[in-house]
């Protein structure tokens, strides 16, 4: 009853351990101890007389499902001579010496623990040590050989990778009733069994103890490690990366690129046996961890530029269709219209590139598009057309016009800077009209004497007239005169006025 106990609390406990190798070992040896209880024709009514049963074995895998055993064992087998010829308490007793061959059926492939059910057959030596009291036939035999059919159920559960318990019952089923040494109108002898174990598990080719899906031959020859799913570390099992993905179980980075295995068909979907999945120029790493690009995308923000180009020749952002913001992306700046796609306004005419191409049709690699010496910006701020080099002349010239903005250094004829955008229009009337002859009139307040002033008119439209035969005019096409204070068109009492009246004037004299 201690034994059942016993027995039983093991199956409890170890029903819940985690599922070892059940399948897929090979071979397996092991040791077992069984209580037996007598089945002769002498019951069991006065008791139990200790009896047991010590079997080595060994067994070989044929298929998942099924175990072959050969097993040898010592033992004795014993009871109560209970007949009513004799008064209880003489026994009886036997030396048993089984070799059989089993088979065993393990027909669930369960990870806690693995049920199975057992019949073979074998020859049993017996040797009766101590014959009942009551009279036999077969008194005077007392040892000999007989088969033997064992059959019965049992299970298994793993301590280890290589070490399982096994408990079993069963009934042995003996070709002879003399195991007792008494035989009166009854049928052959045999004996239960309640048994506990250890079995040591060897390794077929076949063997998976690390559950990864390659076999332990495979991964010898690969050099994976057989006990570890995944060698590498890398988040796939071998099986994964040998059988689906046709990575390298041994490196966590089959292409090197700065990605694992795993990242790569788990995470980012890219090719972990290809460094540059979308062949942009830029490894799937760099992509993910530098450059925040797309790896399944050659041209991330789909500008016309694949993503390594970006990087590595136009050093444009490849997560930014337009990396200058001008209204132009990189890729038609670079390929249309041959701009700086990281200068917003390549010519520096201070029109950016997109509004020259997109709103004026200005030419965006040329400062004055027209020609007409005057810049676009200047154009389109004063409302006249760049595309046109005939809004950059004088176009009034039947009258005096007043060249705006032609300003001289206070009592000197050198011009100032800024004269130059206005002079410019002088220069490109006289160059649209080649026969045209002009006269340069200059003035100035009535602020100091008349002479001077005089001298100091003439001055200043001689060095206008020297300007534009500098820019290439014939000198003969133009006359310089100074008229001082005379002709004025404002009032020289007032700062403003005084300052209208100091001017220089651009007449047509004649073709």
């Amino acid at each position: 009853m201690k034994f059942l106990k016993i027995t039983v609390f093991l199956f409890l406990a170890f029903s819940l351990t985690v599922f070892g190798q059940f399948k897929d070992y090979g071979t397996k040896g092991g040791l077992q101890f069984n209580g037996l209880l007598q089945a002769t024709e002498f019951d069991n009514s006065d008791g139990y007389k200790f009896s047991y049963l010590a079997r080595g074995f060994v067994g070989f895998e044929f298929f998942p499902e099924l175990e072959v055993q050969l097993g040898v064992g010592y033992g004795q087998i014993a009871g109560y001579d209970n007949t009513t010829v004799f008064p209880t308490g003489y026994y009886w007793k036997t030396e048993l010496v089984p070799i059989d061959l089993r088979f065993r059926l393990n027909p669930f492939d369960l990870k806690k623990w693995n049920p199975y059910i057992y019949v073979g057959f074998g020859s049993i030596h017996y040797n009766v040590t101590t014959p009942p009291h009551s009279v036999s036939p077969l008194e005077s035999v007392r040892e000999g050989w007989a088969g033997f059919i064992p059959m019965g159920i049992g299970t298994e559960f793993a301590l280890t990778e290589e070490l399982l318990l096994d408990i079993s019952a069963g009934f042995t089923y003996a070709q002879t009733d003399n195991l007792n040494n008494y035989a009166v109108f009854h049928p052959n002898d045999g004996y239960y069994n309640l048994g506990i174990g250890l079995s040591f598990l060897g390794e077929s080719c076949s063997s998976d103890k690390d559950q990864d899906g390659v076999p332990k031959c495979q991964e010898e020859e690969l050099g994976t490690d057989p006990k570890n799913p995944d060698t590498d570390g890398d988040g796939l099992t071998d099986g994964q990366e040998i059988n689906e993905y046709k990575t390298n179980p041994l490196n966590g980075d089959t292409d090197g690129d700065g990605l694992s295995d795993y990242s790569e068909v788990m995470t980012n979907k890219t090719d972990p046996n290809m460094a540059d999945t979308d062949g942009d120029g830029l490894n799937d790493g760099a992509e993910v961890n530098t450059y925040y690009t797309d790896p399944l995308k050659a041209d991330t923000d789909g500008d016309g530029l694949n993503d390594g180009a970006e990087i590595n020749n136009y050093k444009t952002n490849p997560n930014k269709a337009d990396t200058d913001g001008d209204g132009l992306n990189d890729g038609a700046e670079l390929n249309t219209y041959k701009t700086n796609p990281n200068k917003a306004d390549t010519d520096g005419d201070g029109l950016n590139d997109g509004a020259e191409v997109n709103t004026f049709k200005t030419n965006p690699l040329k400062v004055d598009t027209d020609d007409g010496t005057v810049n676009d910006k200047v154009e389109v701020d004063r409302g006249t057309d760049p595309l046109d080099p005939k809004d950059d002349i004088i176009l009034d010239i039947k009258a005096p016009v007043v060249l705006e903005g032609v300003t001289f250094a206070t009592n000197s004829a050198e011009l100032t800077p800024n004269s130059e955008t206005v002079l410019q229009q002088a220069l490109n009337t006289l160059k649209v009209y080649p026969d045209m002859l002009v006269e340069i009139r200059g003035y100035t307040d009535a602020t100091g004497s008349r002479s001077y002033n005089m001298r100091l008119s003439q001055r200043r439209a001689e060095s206008v007239k020297n300007w534009l035969v500098e820019k290439g005019i014939d000198a003969s096409r133009i006359t310089a005169i100074g008229y001082g204070p005379d002709n004025p068109i404002d009032s020289n009492d007032t700062p403003e006025g005084r300052e209208r009246n100091r001017r220089i004037e651009f007449v047509r004299i004649g073709d």
